[in-house]
């Protein structure tokens, strides 16, 4: 073999590789795709080719000089004295075996498309104690003393691993990753100076499997400076390992052994081959590729390894299935607020598959978590007296469990109108006496483990509840198991024979997952038509939308679960119908249906034919790359620590920036996953202390309906026609004058839903005026944060006079309620915060327990954001700055449409939404299809009727005057994605064709 001075010397370092290589069976090569990084002068590559016959060796080196001297070295080999090929059994030379490339490590495969079936490597693992040497460009007319040390250090790769000196072989492992097909093999020689757990976690934090093959000890090379070590000690509390000597056992650190070296001893260091392969090959691939996509900053943060093989099954398909969806999707797209249909089908398709019952998707309500789902049912059906397990009941509102209104008058009702929650014990005997006894409206229960084994306790809740006329609320959440072979369970039984009753819905909470302890979701089933419409609006209206990422997560367990079923393998038995003859069981009062009724919210709609929807409070543009980063980030963290997640810190300093507000001692900040939990949180205290919720026209409509469906007093406040619809001091006043204990709800600084801005001075006006009459304000900001045509407007300065006004009124207290999206562009992931000045005000608000909590995951990925936008890191400013821009030239491409169709635009200043007024259509007909049939009907146009007629005629779904409260203005959002924003254009102007 040649070799010329600027090629690394084959020395014990590679022959113990050659070693380790040799420990595989015989078959580890034969007939496979093959790569050796750093190839040198070229002879393992060869000796490969030579002894195990692959279909093709690839020897790579960044050396030019090097792959020169190595086909040498191949053609000196391939042929005899004589120079004629040399052939092996299969007929073949060295030539057909082996070529020699010059590569940046995978290079060469990955822009040519190889895949590989084996990857070997004998590569630097020591920093270059001259950074700046290793920027050279590499030509073949580069000094010897450079490209030989291009053969013994690395530079910076921009790994964590950097700091060991792995750096390259960690680029090498996550290119190789790339390219090697899903069961190939890795192999890579690896110095013990790091420590072996150190080389073991480069390979297993990537997803690898590692086998260690060979290990030995051999002299540290005389001319390799591993001052670079020294300095890497010095700056941090790791200590490398190295031995005196080739005998000595005691490991010294890298200070002490250059120290020993500069003195005439030689050191020496373990050297191991290890054997790696990806546990889970598609899955880990698709990670790699969407961290090789931009995203390379977080893969220090990547942990794929699991002492737990189960944990492993969990949490890698998941990340997959996350990066393929932030890859592929620019926008988290809209999604029913009952639950994604995706979601909702899958658990269907589980109780199908698993307990052969024949669910849909529309008999599947989701919710944020088990404790929201009862609490909203209970809202829902308002029952005067609720029987509840004890063990369900500890979430509840304070005031529902301390209610003495359980005894109904001689005229046969109750005291008062509100929610008595009794407690009960789990064991079925027992409930069923207090229910013969109490005869309760809903019961609230879950069974005992004991029970659960068989349908008998269940049939026995059916029949008395039955027999009384009430509703039963059973949840099975401790004995539901995501598992390939499910338990026995006795409810799930019954349901495979039987329908389920009319008045009995099930409630699972699913929480019980290996990977993320804490994050939860929830679903109710009923089989009843009405129940589950209502649930669908009660979600809507109580939480605003579900969070997607938890419907992301545990839709990857039921599909894992349901791949490898045969779908429909099993016909499914005819269940028995519904008993007749019972009592009515309570039903929703006529006061729920009205709101429901009345309330605009989501359109059901068909996967067939998608709705475009500008009638959300969501927003739709693309999920900027540092979003996508730190929503990744977040998940594929482990063990993340409770500093990490402390939001507070941040939401305290934007505040303070962007409203100029500043936070006392005694504040407490509340998070939930949406604002809509949190205000309607602030509605039950209101309720509490007797207040009277005072919307001003032209509010969200969703909030208001959200109010009444709570059964809140609320008053309107006149807004001036003038001035756009906003709050002046004169109307806020007058209003005020006769109403007690009053609780204002301002919109600000951008106004919802009309994208007007209150000015500082404007907003401190009207506080001054709350205070003087003692009222409590809802400032909700969650709307604001994107000004676009907002000239001349400065922002909100709240601190002095805040500070002034609460030195003047000790009782005045502000909730400040805020979201993120426009101040960090959150994306899909929900969240909200409460400001709260007042120690009473947030003793109220704790009494009424039940929030959807945000995971840690969503807060850490929060912290991440705020702490950028802190710094004004570029690419997330720059991201706001271009959202900014499209909502600018979004509102003037609407405003142009709606006006040149003969609507009157009210000019917006920020925000995400706009009013317009349908003028040249009011008092018009236009004739719209039926559902279900070819039938037609003639409309004339209204306030009551503009948005019906608008779904039904394009497909389009705005919010109308009723929703507003501004008489004849209907409100559309901006938010959308292109093809839905250009849809949204085009229905508009087919509404004009169609009406004209």
């Amino acid at each position: 073999m040649m070799v010329i001075p600027s090629i690394f010397m084959p020395e014990d370092w590679s022959f113990t590789f050659y070693e380790g290589i040799n420990r595989h069976p015989d078959s580890i090569f034969k007939d496979r795709m093959v790569a050796e990084l750093g190839c040198g002068n070229g002879w393992i590559s060869i000796a490969i080719a030579e002894k195990w016959l692959p279909l093709k060796v690839y020897g790579l080196d960044i050396n030019p000089r090097a792959i020169k001297i190595s086909w040498i070295n191949l053609y000196m080999n391939a042929l005899d004295d004589n120079g004629q090929p040399i052939y092996d059994g299969e007929k073949k030379t060295l030539l057909d075996r082996v070529e020699f490339h010059e590569s940046d490590l995978l290079s060469y495969c990955r822009d040519n498309q190889i895949e590989l079936e084996r990857i070997v490597g004998c590569i630097p693992q020591i920093l270059n104690p001259n950074p700046d040497a290793m920027s050279k460009m590499i030509t073949e007319n580069a000094s010897e003393e450079f490209l030989h040390d291009l053969s013994n250090y690395c530079a910076l790769q921009g790994f964590v691993e950097d700091q060991f000196g792995l750096g390259l072989i960690a680029r090498a492992v996550e290119e190789g990753i790339s390219v090697i097909k899903p069961l190939g093999i890795m192999i890579f020689n690896m110095g013990g100076r790091p420590g072996q757990a150190v080389c073991r976690r480069l390979f297993e934090r990537r997803g690898l499997l590692v086998n260690k093959l060979w290990q030995t000890k051999v002299l540290q090379a005389a001319d390799t400076d591993i001052t670079a070590l020294v300095e890497i000690e010095k700056n941090s509390p790791h200590r490398f390992e190295f031995f005196m000597g080739l005998v000595g056992d005691q490991p010294i650190c890298a200070r002490t052994a250059w120290a020993y070296a500069k003195a005439g001893g030689r050191i020496s260091h373990a050297l191991s081959v290890y054997s790696c392969q990806l546990r889970q090959p598609n899955q880990v691939k698709v990670i790699f590729e969407f961290l090789r996509n931009g995203f390379q900053d977080i893969s220090s943060s990547l942990d794929l390894f699991f002492e737990d093989d189960t944990v492993a099954d969990e949490k890698i398909p998941f990340l997959a299935f996350l990066a393929n969806a932030l890859k592929e999707n620019s926008v988290f797209p809209y999604e029913p607020p009952a639950g994604s249909r995706r979601f909702r089908n899958l658990i269907a398709g589980f109780m199908r598959t698993y307990h052969h019952i024949p669910l849909t998707a529309d008999n599947v309500v989701v919710f944020p978590s088990r404790t929201v789902a009862i609490e909203s049912a209970l809202q829902l059906l308002s029952p005067h007296l609720a029987i509840v397990d004890e063990q369900l009941s500890r979430h509840l509102p304070r005031p529902w469990l301390t209610s003495l209104n359980v005894e109904k008058t001689e005229s046969g009702k109750y005291s008062e109108d509100a929610i008595a929650v009794i407690e009960a014990p789990r064991q079925s005997d027992l409930l069923v006496e207090l229910i013969r006894k109490l005869k309760p409206e809903v019961v609230v229960t879950g069974m005992a483990q004991f029970e659960s084994v068989t349908s008998s306790a269940f049939e026995h809740l059916i029949e008395i509840t039955r027999e009384i006329g009430c509703r039963l609320l059973l949840d099975i959440s401790d004995h539901f198991e995501l598992s390939s072979l499910p338990s026995s369970n006795g409810v799930l039984k019954y349901l495979a024979g039987n329908v389920l009753p009319s008045h009995v819905a099930i409630i699972c909470g699913l929480l019980k997952n290996q990977v993320y302890s804490d994050l939860e979701v929830a679903f109710v089933i009923s089989e009843e038509k009405a129940m589950f419409k209502a649930l669908c609006k009660t979600v809507e209206l109580m939480q605003g939308n579900n969070p997607i990422i938890s419907q992301y997560y545990y839709g990857c367990l039921f599909h894992e679960l349901l791949a490898f079923q045969i779908a429909d393998r099993h016909p499914l038995t005819q269940r028995i119908g519904e008993k007749t003859g019972a009592l009515k069981a309570n039903g929703f009062s006529s006061s729920t249906i009205s709101i429901l009724e009345h309330a605009e919210l989501a359109v059901n709609e068909s996967d067939e034919s998608p709705l475009v929807h500008m009638d959300v409070d969501q927003s739709f543009l693309p999920v900027t790359k540092p979003v996508k980063g730190e929503i990744f980030e977040s998940f594929a963290r482990q063990n993340i620590a409770e500093s990490e997640t402390d939001v507070t810190f941040g939401i305290r300093q934007m505040i303070s920036s962007s409203y100029g507000l500043q936070s006392a001692t005694n504040t407490e900040f509340i998070y939930a996953d949406s604002t809509v939990a949190l205000f309607n949180k602030l509605v039950l205290c209101c309720i509490h202390e007797g207040g009277t919720l005072c919307f001003p026209v032209g509010s969200n409509g969703n909030y208001v309906s959200a109010a009444k469906f709570l059964k809140a007093k609320i008053a309107s406040i006149p807004t001036d026609p003038q001035a756009g619809y906003k709050l002046t001091e004169k109307t806020l006043k007058g209003a005020l004058a006769n109403i007690k204990k009053p609780w204002v709800y301002i919109s600000g600084p951008t106004i919802n839903p009309t994208g007007l801005l209150y000015s500082n001075e404007e907003i401190n006006k009207l506080l001054q005026i709350c205070a003087k009459v003692g009222a409590t304000v809802i400032l909700d900001t969650s709307f604001s944060g994107v000004e676009f045509n907002s000239k001349g407007f400065k922002g909100w300065k709240l601190g002095d006079a805040v500070e002034k006004i609460s030195s003047a009124h000790p009782a005045f207290c502000i909730a400040f309620l805020g979201g993120l999206f426009s101040t960090v562009l959150t994306g899909g992931i929900k969240f909200g915060y409460l400001h709260i000045n007042q120690p009473c005000m947030v003793e109220t608000f704790h009494s009424f327990a039940g929030l959807s909590k945000p995971h840690r995951t969503a807060k850490y990925m929060i912290k991440k954001l705020l702490d950028l936008r802190e710094q004004k890191k570029g690419d997330l400013l720059n991201a706001i700055s271009e959202q900014t821009n499209i909502l600018a030239s979004r509102y003037k491409q609407l405003k142009q449409t709606l006006e040149s169709c003969g609507w009157e635009v009210l000019d917006a200043q920020a925000g995400v939404s706009i009013v317009a007024k349908p003028s040249s259509y009011l008092g018009k007909t236009i004739k719209i299809n039926e559902e279900g049939d070819n039938s037609s009907r003639s409309l004339k146009l209204d306030d009551s009727n503009i948005r019906e007629a608008m779904l039904k005629g394009t497909g389009l779904c705005i919010n109308s005057a009723s929703w507003t409260g501004i008489p004849g203005y209907c409100r559309l959002t901006i938010a959308l994605e292109d093809a839905d924003f250009n849809r949204a254009l085009q229905c508009i102007s087919k509404f004009k064709s169609l009406v004209g």
